[in-house]
């Protein structure tokens, strides 16, 4: 009796990330295929510009390492359009570095209009 594989059958989807090229460019069925990104490049450039003019960039002397999914890393790839992990890493860096926090004081400030204010209307 031939013994069954231990590993899981690709689905489609799988298959279509596996097959993904520089650019977020997918062949299925020899056609090519533009998958999408969720964060666009002005978004990427912006985070990046604004890292750089906060200083978080100018030296580049540290390094990190770890253990991390595979397909998270593809994910993330082709969801921000970034091709190397170098890039990748510093981008995810940079927007929790550069993180506004706005949503939370937008809470905060929840109910705290001054009574005097005048809206014109």
């Amino acid at each position: 009796m031939a013994k069954a594989s231990a590993s899981k059958p690709r689905t489609r989807r799988a298959k279509r990330v596996a097959t993904m090229s520089k650019g977020g460019l997918a062949q299925i069925k020899g056609k090519l295929v533009t998958g999408p990104v969720v964060v666009t490049k002005g978004r990427v450039e912006a985070v990046m510009r604004a890292a750089a003019q906060s200083g978080l960039l100018s030296k580049k002397g540290g390094r990190i390492g770890g253990r991390v999914s595979p397909a998270l890393i593809r994910q993330a790839k082709r969801q921000t359009g970034i091709e190397t992990d170098t890039d990748l890493i510093e981008f995810a860096l940079a927007t929790v570095a550069l993180e506004d926090n706005f949503a939370e004081a937008f809470k905060e400030s929840r109910g705290k209009v001054d009574p005097a204010l005048k809206l014109g209307f």
